[in-house]
């Protein structure tokens, strides 16, 4: 059993960052993340026309492509008021490329999903509950280290760092656009440099939750003590 424990601990201290981060991602893929966004005074109008609430409906749907809820094939159809497509063949390329990245990590999520709450339950079932609260620490306190320079990053030159992320997790150029592509319209770079600083937000908020519990811990027995 103790072997088991600490083969346990060691996956928790390596996925538990993981668990955090998808986490993060699932709660930017929801519609609270966009209409936060494009309700913001300081979001930039969209030179060409659409309004906010085109871009609410627009980006809902395409938030709907990439969790699966609507078909390759319903998405590459859906068409403006004057008839022309939403989004042209390069637009179009690059949003299968983002979808098939989205569902492979909210599989990765699901996955982590049950793996903890299978780990919760062994941890009450063995009472190695501590132990598996100093491993979900230490491992939250590296993943809270590693969002910060991330959000350092952000702040000093997030064009490098978003050029960088496409280059790792795309082929080719398929990603850059013009900026009357409606997919630029939608979705304009600070759109994308916010969702990375709402993404590390709560990632580092869930990392905090170990110390949160700690501290409840702590102050009950202190209570009981007395």
């Amino acid at each position: 059993m103790n072997a088991f424990k600490k083969i346990m601990l060691i996956l928790v201290i390596i996925l538990f960052p993981l668990l955090a981060l998808t986490s993060a991602m699932r709660l930017a893929l929801t519609p609270v993340y966009i209409n936060f966004e494009y309700r913001q005074p300081a979001f930039p109008a969209d030179p060409f026309g659409f309004s906010t609430t085109d871009r609410l409906y627009w980006g809902q749907l395409s938030l709907n492509y990439l969790l699966g809820g609507i078909t390759h094939e319903q998405f590459s159809s859906l068409k403006l008021p004057d008839g022309t497509p939403l989004f042209n063949a390069r637009e179009l390329e690059h949003m299968w490329d983002v979808r098939r990245l989205s569902l492979r990590l909210m599989g990765v999520w699901r996955i982590l999903l049950v793996f903890f709450l299978c780990v919760f339950a062994l941890s009450f079932y063995g009472h190695w509950q501590r132990s598996l609260l100093s491993a979900l620490r230490a491992s939250g306190l590296a993943m809270i280290l590693l969002i910060g320079l991330i959000l350092l990053l952000v702040w000093l030159n997030f064009d490098q760092l978003f050029t960088a992320f496409h280059r790792l997790f795309f082929e080719g150029d398929t990603w850059l656009f013009y900026p009357s592509d409606n997919l630029i319209r939608l979705f304009p770079m600070l759109f994308w440099s916010d969702l990375f600083i709402f993404i590390g937000s709560f990632t580092i908020i869930i990392c905090l939750f170990p110390f949160f519990i700690e501290r409840v811990l702590t102050i009950r027995r202190n209570q009981k003590a007395q």
